[in-house]
This record gives structure tokens, sequence and C-alpha cells, in this order.
């Protein structure tokens, strides 16, 4: 399947680049570069730097440019972006609420309302991924810690590992959709949209997405069902609910300062790390071992999310020398099909795209081309920005290059084929593309609370 996929992409390329006007290249070659790529990912080399040679391949056997020239300047860019350095505060703020116990209460305090439901557990999987993506801002970030706190519950149980893995990376997923993702920023300074209207447009969505799992979950739970965990008085469940405090600040402290203009995305991304310390000294596990160890795996998980960024940047650039992006886009453009098809083949592309290009990449290098594309066949860009974000959400959980299931695959007690995060991810991913054609049939979906509160 994963070959398969690669095989079809690669073949994409050299479609796209033979449009555009690049010379055409003989057959062996062409099959020498699918055939390298194969053997490289299905060795297991990291997937940033199969990104990276596969992006010196096509430059080396398409381009007619000295690309290695700007190499540099080309890393350099996301590398000093002030934007994303609000991804590794986000990832520090996640991984000292883990220490500090925090992440922990959550679920637990989730599990303790959810956990007799059909699916048991694995609905505490969306609904605690779903609460602290209102604090993370990133879905690498959300899925790190809720993993790292959720995949010990399930040692030595009866629960799929496909659905439970599945079930965390789908909730993960839910890390940009959900105010204050980044992807919104970056969409919004590219597009120059409000990005406070992205913002409340995408509340709806989001608890369309979380609906549609945990629907998921239930369906499943019914087919497959699961001794029900023992009953608890109402007095216990309410006593639980404290243990959600901290995470109802922290979202007060995040979002509330970017709704009331007090601070920029990253600024709030600071206050976030700033509120995390102080509950953890609140707990008492405030402490230079727990800071160093927290910044030790934040700077770690950061140089993983930047090694596939840089690789993506790379390929994007040699892509976009050779007009692959902007001759996909006037193809779609210039098809005799009425708007709701057109759209419905620039959201095909986008999920093509995702399934071997980073997301943030995906949309720096798409976006310039196909809004004006968008706004010309009469949408609205801000419903737009939700549906990008969706398909940058899908991206992180399609294989062969969804980052969120590598995170996750990474983080397994117990060692295991990739394949189980590829096949348990698969309905959700489903579910998420349903959400999107909803959106696409409904767009009131996103579009009616801004309205509102216009």
């Amino acid at each position: 399947m994963i070959a398969l996929v690669l095989l079809l992409a690669l073949l994409g390329v050299v479609a796209f680049a033979a449009a555009s006007g690049a010379a055409a290249l003989p057959v062996g070659e062409i099959l020498m570069l699918i055939g390298v790529f194969v053997v490289v990912f299905g060795s297991g080399v990291y997937v940033g730097a199969v990104l990276g040679l596969l992006a010196f391949l096509i430059g080396f056997l398409f381009s007619d440019r000295p690309w290695w020239n700007f190499a540099g300047q080309t890393l350099w860019g996301p590398s000093s972006n002030y934007v994303l350095v609000a991804v590794p505060l986000f990832l520090l703020m996640g991984e000292i609420l883990l220490r500090a116990g925090l992440s922990e209460r959550l679920y637990r305090a989730l599990n303790v309302w959810l956990n007799r439901l059909p699916g048991g557990v694995l609905h505490t999987n969306i609904v605690s991924c779903a609460v602290f993506s209102a604090i993370s801002g990133s879905s690498v970030a959300t899925a790190a810690t809720m993993g790292s706190v959720a995949l010990p519950y399930f040692q030595n149980t009866a629960y799929s590992q496909r659905w439970v893995l599945g079930s965390l990376a789908a909730g993960g997923a839910l890390g940009n959709l959900i105010p204050p993702g980044i992807t919104f920023i970056i969409y919004g300074l590219m597009t120059e949209t409000s990005v406070g209207a992205l913002y409340i447009a995408a509340l709806l969505p989001s608890l369309l997405v979380t609906g549609l799992f945990l629907l998921l979950i239930f369906g499943h739970g019914l087919r497959h069902p699961l001794p029900k965990a023992p009953p608890l008085p109402l007095s216990v469940k309410l006593r639980a609910l404290t243990d959600l405090t901290p995470t109802v600040l922290l979202i007060l402290l995040v979002l509330g300062s970017i709704y009331a203009g007090w601070a920029t995305p990253t600024e709030a991304a600071a206050l976030g790390v700033t509120g995390a310390m102080a509950f953890a000294a609140f707990e008492r596990r405030l402490n230079l071992r727990m800071l160093h160890a927290s910044a030790e795996a934040t700077a770690r998980n950061t140089a993983l999310l930047g090694l596939i960024i840089f690789g993506a940047y790379l390929l994007n650039y040699i892509l976009t020398s050779i007009n692959v992006p902007q001759a996909t886009a006037r193809l779609i453009a210039e098809l005799p099909l009425p708007p709701w098809a057109i759209m419905l083949c620039i959201i095909a592309l986008y999920f093509a795209l995702g399934t071997f290009m980073e997301g943030f990449s995906m949309i720096i290098t798409t976006v310039p081309v196909v809004f004006p594309i968008v706004v010309a066949l009469g949408y609205d860009p801000i419903w737009f920005g939700v549906v990008v974000t969706m398909m940058v959400e899908i991206a992180q959980i399609s294989p062969p290059d969804g980052t969120v299931m590598y995170v996750l695959q990474g983080m397994r007690p117990r060692a295991g084929p990739i394949s189980d995060v590829f096949i348990g991810v698969m309905p959700f991913l489903l579910a998420y593309l349903a959400a999107v054609l909803l959106l696409l049939v409904f767009p009131e979906i996103a579009l009616w609370l801004p309205r509102a509160m216009s």
C-alpha cells in the first residue's frame, strides 16, 4: 500500500513537471527515482531524510536551475520564522504539564465520565485530546502529550492496539483545528484574513469532527463490546471535575489573551508555559530536574519536527521551481466544471499532496496559487481557511507521511509495526474527510458563528 501511494505520488510529480514545460525524462531515470524512494522509505529511514533525498533526486533530474545555491536560504526561512516559535513553546508547555501530572489529571477526570460508554476509554482519548488542543495549538504537541498519558492505560487490556493508536492519532490531529491552531495564523498572514474570525469559524467544525470521531468509536464499541467499568456515584464524578480546573484556567489564559487582543499566539504560548510552570509549582513538582527534562524533550521533538519541515521546504522549493503546484492549480481552474466540482478537485489535490508533503509547507506552496481561484469561484476566504486547515490535519494522519502517526509509533511501550497506526487511523481519516464534504455542502457550519458575532 505504501509503495503504491509513493509510486502514484512520484508519477504525479513526473506528469505535472511535464505539463509545466520541464524536459522529458528517460523512462529508466523515472523508474530509478521511484525505485530508490520506495526502497529507502521501506527500509525505515527517517521521513525527514526521505523528503530531503526526494528533493535532491527531483532537483537533479528535473530542474535545470542551480537550485543548490538557494538551499541554505530556503531552509533559513522556516528556521527563523517568528510564528513557528509558538511550536516549541506549546511543546514545552505540554511537557511541563505532563511532568506536573496535570495532563494525567485531565485524562483521569474525563475517563471517570466517559469510560462506561460503548467504546470505553477510546472516548477519553478523543475528548482529552480535544480539550488539550485548546491550549496546545499543535497536533504534534497534543499527540505527544496525551499519547504519553493514555498509552499506559491500555497495557494488558482487551482494547485493539490499532484502535487505541488510531484514536490517539485522530485526537492529536485536532490540535491545529481547535483554536489556537497555528495553521490559521499562517493562512491568515498569507491571505490577509482575520485570524480571530478564523478561530471563531473553526469552533463548530471542531465540534463536528470530534462528534464524528466519538460516533465512530461508539459504533465500534457496539460491534465489539468490552467489559464495562464499575459504576461510580455522582459525588465521585463531581469531585473528579476539580482535576479539570488547571486545564480550564490555562485555556482561559491562552485563548482569552488572544481573543481579548492582549497577546499574539506566540506570546500566548509563552503565557501558557508560564501558567504551566505556575501549576507545576502549585503541585510541588517544579524543580530544575523537571525543567531540564521538559526542555530536553522539547528540543528533541522540535528537532524531529524541524527536520521534517526542512525536508518538506526543500522538496517544495524544488517542486515550485519546476512549476508543479502552479501547473496543478492552473489545470484545475481550467476544467469545464461547476464551482463545487472544481472545489472538490482542489480538496482532492490537498489530500493527494498530504500523502507525501508536510502540512505547513503544503499551505505555503499552494495557497498563494489556489486562493485566487477559490475567491474567483465565489467561496468565502474564512470558509476556505477552515477547509485548508482540516486538510492539513488530514495530512497529519495520512500514510505514509503523517507526522502524528510517527510520533505515536515512537512512543509505543511495546514495539510493533507502523502498519498498526496506518490501519487504525483509517476509519478516523474517512470520518475527517466526511466532515470536509459536509462543510462543502453546508458552508454555514463554518460561517454562521462569525456572522452571528460580527
